[in-house]
């Protein structure tokens, strides 16, 4: 499975990345070691949107914190990179793309990632994932 990354990123040139108890959607908490990932650093940390294609080298389940009923599952990822995005892609390049029901890749990064403009993991189509491949 194909999965992205929103989340802040201090240096998209580093070759290996950790995400601690990273909040999940859609999917996101079946990521584990050996999946591709797509990183985007958090605009609403300073980030620019897409900047690093990677695999997961390990990922694990964050326990439940007892005593709270509602709880989204978190993950723990590392990823080694393996590419660096060419071209750019954010908020802005994304924005237009609201018409949720149109099946659209760009709609579908847009609904995951910026209805809910909170950073975390979630699964992708194959759709999507070919999308974000002509980025790099």
């Amino acid at each position: 499975m194909t999965f992205a990354i929103k989340a802040e990123i201090r240096d998209p040139q580093a070759a290996r990345f950790d995400f601690p108890a990273q909040k999940t959607m859609y999917g996101g908490k079946r990521i584990a070691a050996g999946d591709v990932v797509y990183l985007f650093a958090s605009e609403n940390e300073g980030g620019a949107g897409l900047v690093a294609r990677g695999v997961v080298t390990a990922a694990e389940a964050t326990p439940r914190q007892p005593g709270i009923e509602r709880q989204t599952p978190r993950v723990s990822v590392r990823v080694q990179r393996t590419a660096l995005a060419t071209r750019r892609l954010g908020r802005a390049e994304l924005k237009p793309f609201a018409d949720w029901g149109d099946g659209r890749p760009e709609t579908e990064l847009n609904f995951k990632f910026y209805r809910q403009a909170t950073d975390k993991i979630v699964g992708l189509s194959p759709a999507a994932a070919a999308f974000l491949d002509n980025f790099f």
